[in-house]
């Protein structure tokens, strides 16, 4: 194997720095077939996210998946996109300008802190190459992920890892592997559902949509259901009589496949409510960090639509954190502890 050295370091020069990786999911470079193509082979060929034996999901994958899944997603992306790109990249990219500014004026000193994606662009090794040509040799590595899932942080360390097992000189790293504790974060959203419910009023129903994992996932020792339960715990608690316990509920959406996923899912229990006599509800995705296609598309628009044609009266979808300033707050606050 050939390691790469960085030939060019000035050893006299200024001292070396420490800087902030950044990370998400990702985004195809265009709502297109062809890009959804690459995009999706990418993030589905990732054992982390498929655990299915290679050979087999292969063959699913490249005979059956990715001839059918690009061109049906890629409407779907198309119906979200923005003359910014997709609402994904540009809320990471706010979101990476919001942290700099913060860390910037609390440090008084210019701290580099760029952004990379686990799947497609600006990819995680191209993010570490910006790092290192800023002089960065100590990286505070944050996975956008607020409760830990081996599909989704442990996937954004494999890619971290796998970049540094190509150097001559690895840097020192400190990743964060998750902050659903984090009380700034918790705070925050507390802060956008406390403005819903000043605006909207009080819901029959606050559900708290987290993306869904294979429920064997769960069976095999995977912290993220658990995670996200004591998420929703979390911000009840800290609004105390703002929302009522009986009045929220945690549920899991974007199931793919026909395995069980974590229950209850959050499609079949918004159509089931307005029987039950639930007519109002308002939906926050507290596991997004950004809204993206999962929250805009398959929440603000499907499972709006679905709700109201099973009988729904009222249907609110609280956007995610974004670029919100108490988010930033939190993230630069969580990153700070090492810097």
């Amino acid at each position: 194997m050939k390691y790469q050295g960085q030939t060019d370091y000035d050893h006299k020069g200024p001292s070396p720095r420490r800087g902030v990786l950044l990370c998400n999911l990702g985004t195809p470079d265009a709502p297109k077939t062809a890009e959804l193509r690459r995009y999706l082979k990418e993030f589905l060929s990732d054992p982390r996210v498929v655990e299915v034996p290679r050979l087999l999901w292969w063959m699913i994958l490249n005979l059956i998946i990715l001839r059918i899944r690009p061109r049906r997603s890629a409407k779907l992306y198309a119906s979200v996109w923005s003359e910014g790109g997709s609402p994904l990249m540009v809320h990471c990219t706010a979101q990476v300008a919001g942290v700099k500014k913060i860390l910037d004026k609390k440090f008084n000193d210019d701290v580099p802190v760029v952004l990379g994606m686990r799947y497609g662009n600006p990819s995680m090794a191209s993010a570490i190459a910006e790092l290192t040509a800023q002089n960065v040799r100590d990286i505070i590595v944050l996975p956008l992920y607020p409760q830990y899932s081996g599909a989704t942080t442990g996937s954004t360390f494999d890619a971290v890892a796998q970049t540094f097992t190509k150097t001559r000189w690895v840097p020192e790293l400190h990743f964060i592997g998750g902050y659903q504790q984090s009380e700034l974060y918790i705070e925050a959203l507390c802060g956008s559902i406390r403005k819903h419910i000043a605006e909207h009023g009080q819901p029959d129903k606050l559900v708290f949509s987290y993306h869904g994992t294979p429920q064997k996932y769960l069976d095999k020792g995977d912290p993220y259901h658990c995670f996200c339960h004591q998420t929703t715990r979390l911000v009840r608690e800290r609004m105390g009589m703002g929302v009522d316990e009986e009045r929220v509920m945690t549920t899991f959406q974007s199931r793919f496949g026909r395995e069980p996923w974590l229950q209850p899912y959050t499609d079949k229990t918004l159509e089931a409510m307005p029987a039950e006599g639930i007519k109002h509800v308002a939906v926050i995705c507290p596991g997004f960090s950004s809204d993206c296609l999962e929250t805009i598309e398959e929440i603000n628009m499907e499972a709006r639509e679905s709700f109201t044609e099973h009988g729904g009266e009222t249907f609110h979808y609280i956007p995610c954190l974004n670029d919100d300033p108490a988010h930033l707050e939190a993230l630069a606050d969580i990153v700070s502890k090492y810097l």
